[in-house]
């Protein structure tokens, strides 16, 4: 199994302590960031940040659902992760200052994936894929933090 990675940034016209607070803000604001292929998401525990438990669905084609539980953990200033209980899915958010009021944010999604042919096509298509969709939720969250 080869690891598969996505990943995507965005400047974001605001500073990185409102950008990171809203990303942070799973009980509230982090819904609000989610396009149309997140659905169920629910906040089982805490709901800002470190120790937070959150749930959803991602409907990455129209044939891949992945039901994800995520435990949050936030190791260094910044940066909050989020593991997936059902698969080996991580997701790496990380937030600092490009300037005056200006903040970037990185989104990195790592998996194993699949071996053989599928997994040939999961490295070439999924991470454009992944990004698409983190890309949805990064202009949602410069919407939601440069009007702040």
């Amino acid at each position: 199994m080869a690891q598969v990675e996505a990943t995507t940034e965005r400047v974001v016209a605001a500073d990185a302590e409102t950008v990171f607070d809203a990303l942070a803000d799973y009980a509230n604001t982090r819904a609000r960031l989610l396009p149309e292929q997140f659905s169920e998401y629910e906040v089982r525990e805490g709901g800002d940040g470190e120790g937070t438990l959150v749930h959803w669905r991602l409907q990455a084609t129209s044939k891949r659902v992945r039901d994800c539980l995520l435990d949050v953990t936030e190791p260094t200033d910044g940066q909050l992760v989020e593991k997936d209980r059902n698969s080996s899915m991580v997701t790496t958010w990380t937030v600092t200052p490009a300037g005056e009021g200006r903040s970037r944010v990185v989104v990195a999604t790592v998996w194993n994936g699949a071996g053989g042919i599928g997994g040939f096509f999961e490295r070439a298509f999924a991470p454009k894929g992944l990004a698409r969709i983190y890309d949805a939720v990064l202009a949602n969250l410069a919407a939601e933090t440069e009007k702040r």
